[in-house]
Formats: C-alpha cells, structure tokens, sequence
C-alpha cells in the first residue's frame, strides 16, 4: 500500500488524483494529506469524497508536519504553476516520491535545480504530460519507433484554443507570468514534450515571434477602456463578444469556470481566487499568439504556432521522414465547434507510394482516453508489456518548461535562445 499527500487540493488533483486513487487503485494506494492555502478547498473536496473526510489538512507552510505526521511515499503537486516547485524540493529533501502536474516548473532555472535535487535525492520525479497517452499520439510514437517514415526532418504543428477555452487564461492567474511562465509555458509545454517524446531528440535552438492580439486593453473587442471589470458584475458584459458567445442574457449570474469543482465552490469562490476577471484588463502581461521555429540535436526542425482565440479547438500535425509523411487533425470539445466534425484519422503517405489511412482504437476517458492510461502508470507503476516508455521524468519536465521559456524570451529578445545555455547557465534565472 503506496501512501500519498496532495500539495495543492485543486480541480486537477480531485479529478485527476484523489478521486481514482479513492474509485479505481484504492487497494494499492491511500491518501494520507491534504496541503493548501484555502481551507474551502477542503471542505469542497471532503463533500465530493466522504471517504476521505477524516484525512488530515495542512495550510501552505506545514508541509514538514505533514510528512512528519503521515508519512507519506509520493507527494502529488496540483498547486498553482509557481508553487510546484517548493513542493517537489522538500519533497526531494526528504526522499520522497513526487508526481507532478505539469509544467513541472515556471522557469528553465526551477527546473534545472529541481534536476539536480533528485540526483542528490533517493525520490523519482514523475511529470504527469497526459497527452502522450492519447491512443492517437502513442500510435503516431509507434509509427515513428517503426520507422515508417524513416528519419524525421521537419515537423508542422499548428494548436488552436477557441474563445471559451483560451478567454479563461486571461480571466484566472494564468495572465500573469510570475504564476503562470506565460502560456508558452503554461500551455505549450505539453506540445514541446510531445514533439521531444515523439522523435526522441532533445531541442536545441528557439527562434520566436509573438503578440498579445486578442486580450489586453487595447483589443478591438474590448467594449470599455477600464480596468478591475468582473463578468459576474460588469455593466458592459452583454457588450463583450467573449462573454455573449458563450452566455445568454438570461443566464448570466456567472461564468462557468472548469477549474472548479463544485456548484457550492461557484457560488462562494475559493479564497483571493476570481475566474471572472476581465480579459482587457491593462495588467496582462502574456501573450496570446506564438509562431516559433525549433531546431533539434538530430536535426529534426519544428515550426510551431498556437493562437488563444479561434473558434474552434484542436491541432493539425504533419511529420515529414526520409521514407514518408504522416498527417491528422483533432477537434477538441466537438460540443463547442459550430459545424460538424469528423472522426480523427492518421493518414500515412509513404514517399514513394499509394496514402493509407488509420483507424485508431478510442478509449473512454479524459484527454482523448489518455487520462485512465497514465493513471494506470502512475499507481500501478509502468506497464511492463509496453514496449517504448511513456511516463516522464524531471528532464522531460525540464526541456518542455525550458522550450516555453525560450519562446517567450526569444519574443522579448528577439534572438534565437539556446536551449542549454538556458537552462544551465545561471545568468538567464528567474
């Protein structure tokens, strides 16, 4: 019986963790803690898991306490980007487990020490990138690991976040980057950890462009130049088009926010927390489009663009091999997208050859059926029949929060940032 303490009692921890450690692996695992800086956070996450009302509670600095007194084997970190890493050092310091919400860190420097804590630590840092567990992404690893498209060379990744889903970044603490890292961090780090898993090479080299469009005070959107609106008591909010396409006249007591839990959690709200900001606030300080041009060590090039403001949700990926080129395109949230949406396919193009098509097994489950799979891993320990791992590690943390910081400041800079001088020299620390 593996015993865990969540640092961080968030939306992503109750669903991501406690309630399958509670419904599916409660034979092998047992959560022992609760740490946060919100005793509402309790109480909400007791009343969805009578089991565990017992469990104890911990504020933000009782974290020794808490292992002293529970004596935890893993530590879970769901907390606010910024706090991840405070948690999974004095995780480390005490030679403890730690599983990860990503990003891992905010800043090449966190993550760089964090690296080096677990050298010195008898801990494991596990990073918890879902996405690789997509059926979808784990056959396209698989295709590559064949070598159907021979030696990689060029890969073409295009991200698009809808105005439901995007407009929330700048209505929570994610627009701010001393919490966040920006959303080239944020956001984009699960696509950089996906590309660097996909062709197994580490990147190099980052050059960027990027802009704040769409957000901000000076947004054409923008219905009136003032700051500290709330959508809950804005007297211009039937005048915002981000706020009119997705709540009626009739339903506008608040806006729906997927990173709370309960209606009782709605209702009153967590402590300094508001997911009703105003996306044309004149404090965003994050950008809300990227276009970056990614070198790697053996000699794959990745063009890169996401926009936080589009109106439907999904990818379009096309991976370019000596032998061949794969393609596929995904729309998330198909209740979201105003037109019918199609089954995702692979299509495989050899280079000298007749297209196929893919038909991949779906899985039921958060993130495309990825969420139950990594689970599995997290609390049954890897799969032993899997032929290619897929669980990461504080280095794949690093390189993907290491890759996002390159992009924004590549942004500022307007350079190429390189990659190792980044996260090992200690002149670019945050």
């Amino acid at each position: 019986m593996r015993k865990f303490a969540v640092c961080g009692v968030s939306k992503r921890a109750n669903d991501m963790f406690i309630r399958p450690m509670i419904d599916t692996f409660g034979a092998t695992s047992k959560l022992v803690g609760l740490l946060d800086h919100d005793s509402k956070r309790f109480a909400v996450c007791k009343s969805l898991f009578p089991k565990i009302e017992q469990v104890p509670e911990f504020n933000e600095n009782e974290f020794d306490q808490m292992v002293r007194e529970t004596n935890p084997d893993v530590i879970i970190v769901a907390s606010r980007d910024d706090t991840h890493v405070e948690y999974i050092l004095k995780a480390l310091e005490h030679d403890l487990d730690v599983v990860t919400e990503k990003p891992m860190t905010t800043t090449a420097h966190d993550s760089r020490r964090v690296m080096e804590a677990e050298q010195n630590s008898r801990g494991k840092v596990t990073v918890t990138f879902n996405y690789r567990y997509s059926p979808y992404h784990m056959k396209i690893k698989e295709m590559i690991l064949s070598g159907k498209i021979g030696r990689v060379t060029s890969v073409d990744l295009n991200w698009y976040i809808d105005t439901y889903h995007g407009s929330s970044y700048f209505q929570r603490w994610n627009r701010m980057r001393e919490f966040s890292g920006g959303l080239s961090i944020h956001k984009s780090s699960h696509h950089f950890d996906l590309i660097n898993w996909w062709l197994d090479q580490k990147p190099v080299q980052v050059f960027a462009f990027g802009a704040l469009n769409y957000y901000g005070p000076e947004s054409e959107h923008n219905p009136l130049k003032e700051d500290g609106r709330h959508c809950k008591t804005c007297l211009v909010k039937h005048n915002c088009a981000y706020y009119t396409r997705w709540n009626s006249r009739s339903n506008s007591a608040v806006v729906k926010d997927d990173h709370i839990d309960s209606d009782e959690a709605r209702k009153d709200g967590y402590t300094n927390y508001r997911p009703d900001q105003c996306v044309f606030d004149s404090d965003i300080e994050i950008e809300d489009t990227y276009t970056a041009t990614i070198q790697y060590d053996k000699g794959a090039l990745l063009s890169y663009s996401i926009n936080f403001s589009l109106p439907y949700e999904g990818y379009r990926l096309a991976i370019n091999g000596t032998k061949g080129r794969i393609e596929t395109t995904e729309f998330h949230a198909p209740s979201r997208v105003p037109f019918p949406v199609p089954e995702q396919t692979i299509d495989y193009f050899p280079l000298f050859g007749s297209k196929e098509t893919i038909h991949v097994l779906q899985q039921e489950g958060g993130h495309g059926g990825g969420d139950p799979v990594i689970q599995e891993d997290i609390f049954l320990g890897e799969d032993p029949s899997r032929p290619y791992r897929v669980l990461s590690g504080s280095e794949d943390g690093a390189y993907a929060v290491t890759t996002g910081e390159a992009v924004w400041r590549s942004v500022k800079e307007k350079q190429p940032i390189n990659i190792e001088k980044l996260l090992h020299e200690p002149l670019f620390s945050s």
